[in-house]
């Protein structure tokens, strides 16, 4: 009896170790795989096949946290519910922090399984796990639930480190396409100050972020006649830079064949909506001065009015057509004409500078702008700008919410 009982016990612990040594190569694989950046959903497969063939879990499911929600990642053996409706009946059992049994357990989804594993960090629970129809003795119960638990959390550990690693890689390209954009786009800003004997320019670009939508350009055309223009690109990012580049590019090689402002705003909304497919647009304020006749012909193409400055009036330059690229065949087309008076300043700008929000009771739209550039409109440019961002600054001490672009010509 004695040796029938001592073989017994033998037999057991070979058993024992046995399962154990089947339990390491099973952590063994899920690692080398994790290692090997193998993707989630043959991790997924390789837990399912470890639960069935070593531990013989007959019905499983395995819900993860995304975005405070949880998705059910893994689910075999009897009927399978709605995500939301186990979701909910594991939350019900949120202060529980180990295995835990689930007999006699009064809610009606959880009673169909035999044991709940959760698993939690830093008392946030980022994954639980259902299993039932569970085939272990009594004497390896505890082991084998450790064991789950034990699978379970390396292979959420390793989902969250992939997340964790592409958030970071989306977050480099994010900063590299930022980067990218700005070096485009400090290309295509021409300048900061320029002084002629006909016209004398001041400029001043602040980005709301790294990269903004703004341009701004100043053409000499002839010894008569000189060209600029202002604008607003829609969208962030590398497209809307190499969209602006583009966009520049088109308007350099059109001013150098065309002379009528028409024709150059046509081609222009051409071009854009070849390019975008009338996904993204450009608001411009496109202008030719010719020095001899002292005539300004300009387009407003939905861009915020250019302020004309003279002998104490602010006048907004309104006329043209809508914004470019938003329509195929643009619905109209109207080409302003003004006479320049000697010492006249033109104020062009970008909707960011309208959209400063205030502090306080503060107020400020295009009414009390245009009463600035009357207070100020003697002012040589670059001063004139730097005055208008003190006023920003220190008088409405608001926000800005967009990029301010500033472009002021005093034309002689």
């Amino acid at each position: 009896m004695q040796d029938i009982e001592q073989n017994s016990g033998e037999d057991e612990l070979i058993r024992l170790l046995l399962k154990r040594q089947s339990e390491l190569n099973s952590l063994l694989e899920v690692t080398r795989a994790i290692n090997k950046n193998t993707s989630t959903p043959l991790l997924i497969q390789m837990l399912e096949a470890i639960l069935q063939s070593y531990l013989h879990v007959g019905r499983f499911r395995f819900l993860i946290e995304k975005d405070n929600n949880f998705a059910c990642i893994s689910k075999y053996g009897g009927q399978i519910e709605q995500t939301g409706i186990l979701s909910k009946a594991c939350a019900s059992l949120h202060k529980i922090k180990s295995p835990e049994s689930l007999a006699n357990n009064a809610n009606p989804v959880l009673s169909k399984y035999d044991y709940f594993i959760p698993i939690y960090h830093k008392n946030k629970a980022l994954a639980y796990a259902l299993i039932g129809d569970f085939d272990t003795s009594g004497e390896m119960l505890n082991n084998d639930l450790n064991f789950i638990q034990t699978l379970v959390n390396v292979v959420v550990v390793a989902l969250e480190n992939k997340k964790l690693f592409k958030e970071r890689l989306q977050a480099e390209r994010l900063q590299r396409e930022m980067e990218l954009a700005a070096e485009v786009q400090n290309m295509l800003i021409p300048l900061r100050v320029h002084k002629e004997t006909a016209v004398e320019i001041g400029a001043r670009y602040l980005p709301h972020q790294n990269i903004g939508g703004d341009y701004f350009d100043f053409i000499r055309l002839n010894e008569n006649e000189f060209l600029w223009c202002i604008a607003d690109v829609s969208g962030k990012g590398v497209s809307a830079a190499l969209l602006m580049a583009n966009f520049q590019a088109t308007l350099h090689a059109w001013t150098a064949v065309e002379d009528d402002l028409t024709n150059i705003v046509e081609r222009l909304n051409q071009k854009v909506i070849d390019n975008t497919k009338g996904e993204r647009f450009i608001t411009l304020f496109l202008a030719k001065y010719n020095q001899t006749t002292r005539k300004l012909n300009y387009i407003n193409s939905g861009h915020n009015p250019t302020i004309l400055y003279s002998n104490g009036e602010a006048v907004p330059l309104k006329l043209g057509t809508t914004m470019i690229g938003a329509f195929e065949q643009l619905p109209f087309l109207n080409q302003g004409e003004v006479d320049i008076e000697p010492g006249s300043l033109l104020f062009n700008y970008t909707d960011g500078l309208l959209d400063i929000e205030p502090s306080g009771d503060k107020k400020w739209n295009e009414e009390l702008l245009l009463d600035f550039v009357i207070a100020r409109g003697e002012e040589d440019p670059d001063n004139f700008n730097q005055a208008l961002l003190d006023h920003l600054n220190f008088n409405l001490k608001g926000k800005p919410i967009d990029d301010i672009t500033m472009l002021t010509l005093r034309i002689f």
